[in-house]
């Protein structure tokens, strides 16, 4: 009987729950007002993590910027600073190194507050194939990639707990949902930042039932210099993504509280049929998709040069 039960229970959950997503595909959700948010971005020096403070300042939250690189995130905070905003904290942050995350973290609390959206941004990606890849950054890759979610959610998730108030927000990656050749320790620590995410979803509203919001996303190379170099077989379907044009979704994501955010579209169908297809059909997939050679010209993150400062600061 109780099994009756619980199935015409889930069914009818499954139908409303059906019926609300797709009525919020047509008709997106009204946007949260993050006005006086305490907005923490890790990785906040360069690329997508720049951008994302910049968009936030102009919604009036209040910015807290981490990264390993000062000058970076001087730059950062200068531009912001340009753009009209004032309420924003540098800090200088290793996210790969636990105790410096817990003690930076620790002075956030005391300048700042409570941290009210935490955006784990932070990334470093190597580029070679597995057996090129040093021990050392197959380590540093886990470090920062996934270990450091585990150290700024054990700082920061306690006191949103407390308030039943927050957002916790993964940048992942699609190398996170699928294998990526001469991706191995990042197409790793992707998957498991992923996973992370997910478990700390359902833990905040299955057990703890908690209002605290998560998003995860799932974005494709990326024009950054962290991918520079990767190239793309069939733009079309799987173009490198603009860095303004994936900051301004996952911004957009995260005020309609948007759990998953898959860039491009054509992502999540290709996705759906890696699951429902023979493994060398994946990879024939894969070698139409250009995946198996989209690598073999990476140069990897360089340092901006002036003109590339001056583009960002046109785009204020």
């Amino acid at each position: 009987m109780n099994a009756l039960v619980d199935t015409i229970t889930f069914l009818m959950k499954f139908l409303y729950y059906g019926l609300d997503s797709l009525v919020h595909t047509v008709i997106p959700r009204s946007k949260k007002d993050v006005t006086g948010e305490i907005v923490l971005i890790t990785g906040a020096g360069s690329g997508l993590g720049r951008s994302m403070a910049i968009k936030f300042a102009r919604l009036g939250a209040i910015l807290v910027l981490w990264d390993i690189n000062e000058e970076g995130n001087m730059e950062t905070c200068r531009m912001i600073k340009a753009a009209g905003a004032s309420k924003v904290f540098v800090y200088k942050c290793d996210c790969s190194n636990r105790q410096e995350v817990y003690q930076v973290a620790d002075q956030v609390k005391k300048d700042v507050g409570d941290v009210t959206i935490l955006i784990n941004n932070a990334g470093v990606v190597t580029g070679k194939y597995f057996l090129d890849i040093p021990d050392h950054m197959v380590e540093k890759s886990f470090a920062v990639n996934a270990l450091s979610h585990f150290w700024t959610y054990k700082a920061f998730l306690p006191a949103m707990i407390k308030a039943n108030h927050g957002h916790l927000v993964c940048i992942s990656s699609a190398a996170g949902k699928m294998g990526t050749s001469a991706l191995s320790d990042y197409s790793a620590s992707k998957f498991a930042a992923f996973g992370f995410a997910e478990s700390i979803f359902l833990e905040l509203t299955i057990i703890l039932k908690k209002n605290i919001k998560t998003t995860i996303v799932c974005p494709y190379f990326i024009q950054t210099g962290m991918f520079a170099g990767c190239k793309s077989k069939y733009p079309l379907l799987l173009p490198l993504l603009e860095q303004e044009d994936v900051a301004q979704k996952v911004v957009n994501g995260i005020l309609e509280e948007k759990v998953y955010i898959i860039m491009p579209k054509f992502l999540s169908f290709a996705l759906l049929l890696k699951q429902i297809i023979s493994p060398k059909m994946i990879i024939a997939l894969c070698e139409y998709l250009g995946l198996d050679v989209c690598m073999t010209s990476f140069t990897g993150r360089k340092n901006l040069d002036q003109g590339q400062l001056e583009t960002e600061r046109k785009q204020l």
